[in-house]
């Protein structure tokens, strides 16, 4: 069976275009989660607050983020992905949150193969509400779990790619040693 993190690869154009791997479709209420040992997607929980995803959340294949996790990808499209499903996406920005005191980014991308989202190149190009929308979702998502999120301004997508590098290099360092 092949591993989504493990055996897909993240690309030819990176940092600034991936492949992403979509965990949760835009509009869901449930968090779905790698499971790192199988690679099969695990129910996580469902959301405790009266919100949805503002967009399709994955993860770019081949990474390690400072959360120890695959590198987390919100992908900007007009539908809903189904999870597992691959998106070729094009990063247009940084949100970074401080969960439980850990730096948890998460990468602001478009599916390039969508019409309505592929011309935008910076997340300063999108609505102004749909950032507030965004940024709003996950200050709000854990506050019924007791669980504290700081969510720092968007950056734009040039502030992506030394993140991208760094999360690439990472899970290459960790999967030569042998991940745990």
């Amino acid at each position: 069976m092949i591993h989504p993190w493990h055996d897909v690869t993240p690309g030819e154009k990176l940092p600034s275009e991936f492949i992403a791997v979509i965990e949760i479709p835009m509009g869901s209420s449930i968090k779905y989660e790698l499971d790192k040992q199988t690679g099969l997607l695990k129910l996580d929980r469902i959301l405790y607050s009266a919100v949805y995803y503002p967009a399709n959340y994955g993860f770019i294949p081949q990474t390690l983020a400072e959360d120890d996790d695959p590198l987390d990808v919100l992908v900007l499209c007009q539908e809903p992905v189904a999870p597992l499903t691959l998106v070729k996406a094009r990063a247009i920005g940084l949100m970074t949150m401080i969960d439980m005191g850990k730096k948890d980014h998460k990468i602001l991308a478009i599916a390039v193969d969508d019409p309505e989202f592929n011309s935008f190149q910076e997340c300063a190009e999108l609505p102004t509400h749909r950032l507030s929308m965004l940024r709003r979702f996950f200050q709000d998502y854990k506050m019924l779990e007791g669980k504290a999120v700081e969510v720092e301004e968007f950056q734009p997508a040039a502030s992506t790619y030394p993140i991208i590098k760094h999360a690439l290099e990472e899970y290459s360092n960790v999967r030569r040693r042998g991940f745990k």
